[in-house]
């Protein structure tokens, strides 16, 4: 076999193997996303649980951890974040994936095995909505409307409430 054929032959062998055992989004994209969690005020805890409710990370704020796009053949990730700080409401927001357009160049490019066993199997079908959280977290006080007393003058009184009062001697 001579230099042009052998070189013939290998390209011929590469562009076959990427067409049959590659997919479009697994090239091209990604199947685990770095995603960054931050809170107002800093130091609230965070648990990242996935669709069946596992716990998947836990740390502080500001945090930087991976999250897998996929959750099964075929199957997009969505994760939940749960903050949690003293004096603060715990708060729950969604992380979400949604379907990757490069997946369908599967469809233009002719990588049926990429559009239906690769890219559906490593999650590189999917990508993540938005890859940085930054939640402002209440104040427990200021959310529960802390009840308090007030002392007013007889003369202030409604009249509609004065039938109701009673003399404290």
């Amino acid at each position: 076999m001579n230099s042009k054929s052998f070189k013939l032959a290998t390209t011929l062998m590469l562009i076959v193997c990427l067409a049959v055992f590659s997919g479009c989004a697994s090239i091209v994209s990604k199947s685990n996303y770095r995603v960054t969690v931050n809170s107002t005020p800093p130091g609230a805890k965070i648990t990242v649980s996935d669709d069946d409710g596992f716990e998947v990370y836990s740390g502080i704020t500001p945090a930087k951890f991976k999250l897998k796009a996929g959750a099964g053949y075929f199957k997009k990730a969505s994760y939940t974040v749960t903050f949690e700080k003293d004096g603060f409401d715990k708060r729950t927001i969604p992380i979400l994936f949604n379907l990757d357009g490069w997946y369908l160049g599967n469809l233009l490019i002719g990588g049926f095995i990429g559009f239906l066993i690769i890219d559906p199997a490593t999650g590189a079908m999917w990508k993540i909505d938005r890859d940085y959280y930054n939640e402002t977290l209440t104040n427990t006080v200021e959310s529960k409307g802390e009840a308090s007393l007030k002392i007013i003058e007889l003369d202030e009184v409604p009249e509609s409430w004065k039938d109701n009062l009673e003399r404290i001697n």
